[in-house]
């Protein structure tokens, strides 16, 4: 039916075919809500439907599950995982650039465990897990400035809006658990891209994000605003229902509607996160040992550890995709004290995330990354600080079917460029999409008339570091 003086508008009332489609639909619901109830009494379970069903990927996965410890600026490579002798015995002379002077690390380096990986006093308790880290020395990508470098690192373009990592491993394989968003990340940056490091671009806006807490905010408090309402479930029920049914009369007008079709989806999730997020987000239920190995009980790893622990009960109550993000590592000057601090700040959380992961038997199958968006430069900016560098820098891989213990790449003897086995951010994303099942050039969406994927036209799976 319309109206006459607005031909192009519905009316609110249906036609007796139209009732009859949505109360057919309600005869559905009615029917699953049996089968449910049938199938819960004899033990089992009905197949989840819709756009965050569990999937299964191409081939068997390795992981399961990604959390990106994203350490946002630069970490100095040369300080930290990436031993340069020379560098250090070079110091004072003449840099790589007209004017500058090469800096070597202030802080020693020593063999770690039993594989003998090189790693400095910056990270000691890490230092603990050498024999599970897979070091990739001869990282690169293509701009040396942050919001570009950053974008790229998380969606893969810097001049295009595009989804990002953690969209397309929720597009992928789907979530364990219908009543959690299946990607959160944890105090993402305002700058760098903002929202578009985290979000869906053209996949269905379900598959975006969550964000918990803000840029340089305690994590403690932080909440997801809205997800309690005033009203009992069976009112809020009847109100979303209503709501959807309006959505869905929309959505058959336009045929298609990727951002309706979004927050049909999302409204559904938020209601039904209303019970479960809040129980894995309440962190007293974890002991005080656990909360002590996190460093809850010092200022300076505190907020932090109170992150990888949310991450940890994340992972484990079935999100897909978990990313915390901690700055800022962009030390141009003051490296001895502010490059110590972060690194102190993250130490002792990141090796109890690995420690707590391993005992819970998850590490094996979730994929924990470390990095930023580039490295920072073997010559001096000023005399305590160093610049952008993305010719070569180093990240690191644990658990989720990597080789522990092993390092692959090396950057020339100063640390300046990736030389031996590089590893581009396509060449990343493609072996994290492999460790998750997936050909990263069949991992596709359809839009604009064209097959569109994380790697573009590029990337290789780096099948060295495989376990």
């Amino acid at each position: 039916m319309t109206t006459p003086a607005f031909p192009n508008h519905r009316s609110p009332f249906f036609s007796r075919r139209e009732m009859l489609k949505t109360l057919s639909g309600g005869f559905g619901y009615l029917a699953f809500a049996g089968l449910a109830a049938r199938a819960a009494a004899a033990g089992t379970s009905v197949q989840r439907v819709g756009p965050l069903a569990p999937r299964a990927p191409h081939f068997a996965p390795r992981a399961k599950r990604v959390i990106f410890l994203c350490m946002r600026g630069g970490p100095s490579h040369v300080d930290t995982f990436d031993y340069k002798p020379k560098l250090m015995a070079a110091t004072g002379a003449p840099g790589t650039r007209p004017g500058t002077k090469l800096l070597g690390s202030k802080w020693k380096f020593a063999r770690r465990g039993q594989s003998g990986l090189w790693i400095s006093d910056l990270f000691p308790t890490v230092a603990h897990h050498a024999d599970e880290l897979c070091l990739l020395r001869s990282m690169q990508t293509d701009l040396p400035a942050h919001p570009q470098a950053f974008l790229e690192m998380h969606t893969g373009s810097f001049q295009f809006v595009r989804p990002s990592l953690g969209a397309w491993t929720l597009y992928g394989l789907g979530t364990e658990n219908e009543n959690l968003p299946g990607f959160v990340t944890l105090t993402p940056p305002a700058g760098s891209g903002g929202a578009q490091n985290y979000g869906s671009s053209f996949l269905p806006a379900i598959y975006q994000g969550t964000r918990l807490g803000a840029d340089n905010r305690p994590i403690a408090g932080a909440e997801i605003r809205n997800l309690k309402s005033p009203l009992n479930t069976t009112v809020q029920r009847a109100e979303l229902d209503l709501l959807q049914t309006l959505n869905r009369d929309t959505l058959r007008l336009d045929r298609s509607n990727p951002d309706v079709d979004g927050v049909i989806e999302s409204f559904e999730l938020a209601f039904r996160m209303q019970k479960e997020m809040p129980q894995v987000m309440d962190l007293s239920r974890e002991s005080d040992a656990t909360k002590n190995l996190y460093g809850f009980d010092d200022t300076v790893t505190a907020d932090f550890g109170r992150k990888c622990l949310l991450a940890r009960r994340f992972a484990e109550a079935g999100v897909r995709f978990v990313e915390i993000s901690h700055g800022d590592w962009d030390q141009h000057f003051n490296l001895t004290n502010a490059l110590g601090a972060n690194c102190r700040s993250v130490d002792q959380p990141i090796a109890a995330l690995l420690t707590d992961l391993k005992q819970r038997g998850l590490l094996k199958d979730t994929l924990v990354i470390w990095g930023g968006e580039f490295g920072r430069t073997p010559h001096a900016q000023g005399d305590d600080g160093r610049d952008h560098n993305n010719k070569g820098f180093t990240m690191w891989m644990a658990g989720g079917g990597v080789k522990g213990g092993f390092a692959h790449g090396n950057t020339d003897e100063y640390g300046y460029e990736a030389v031996e086995n590089k590893v581009h951010v396509h060449d990343l994303h493609a072996t994290i999409l492999h460790l998750l099942g997936f050909d990263h050039e069949r991992l596709t969406y359809r839009y604009a008339g064209r097959d569109f994927r994380l790697t573009d036209v590029h990337g290789n799976v780096v099948k060295e570091i495989l376990a």
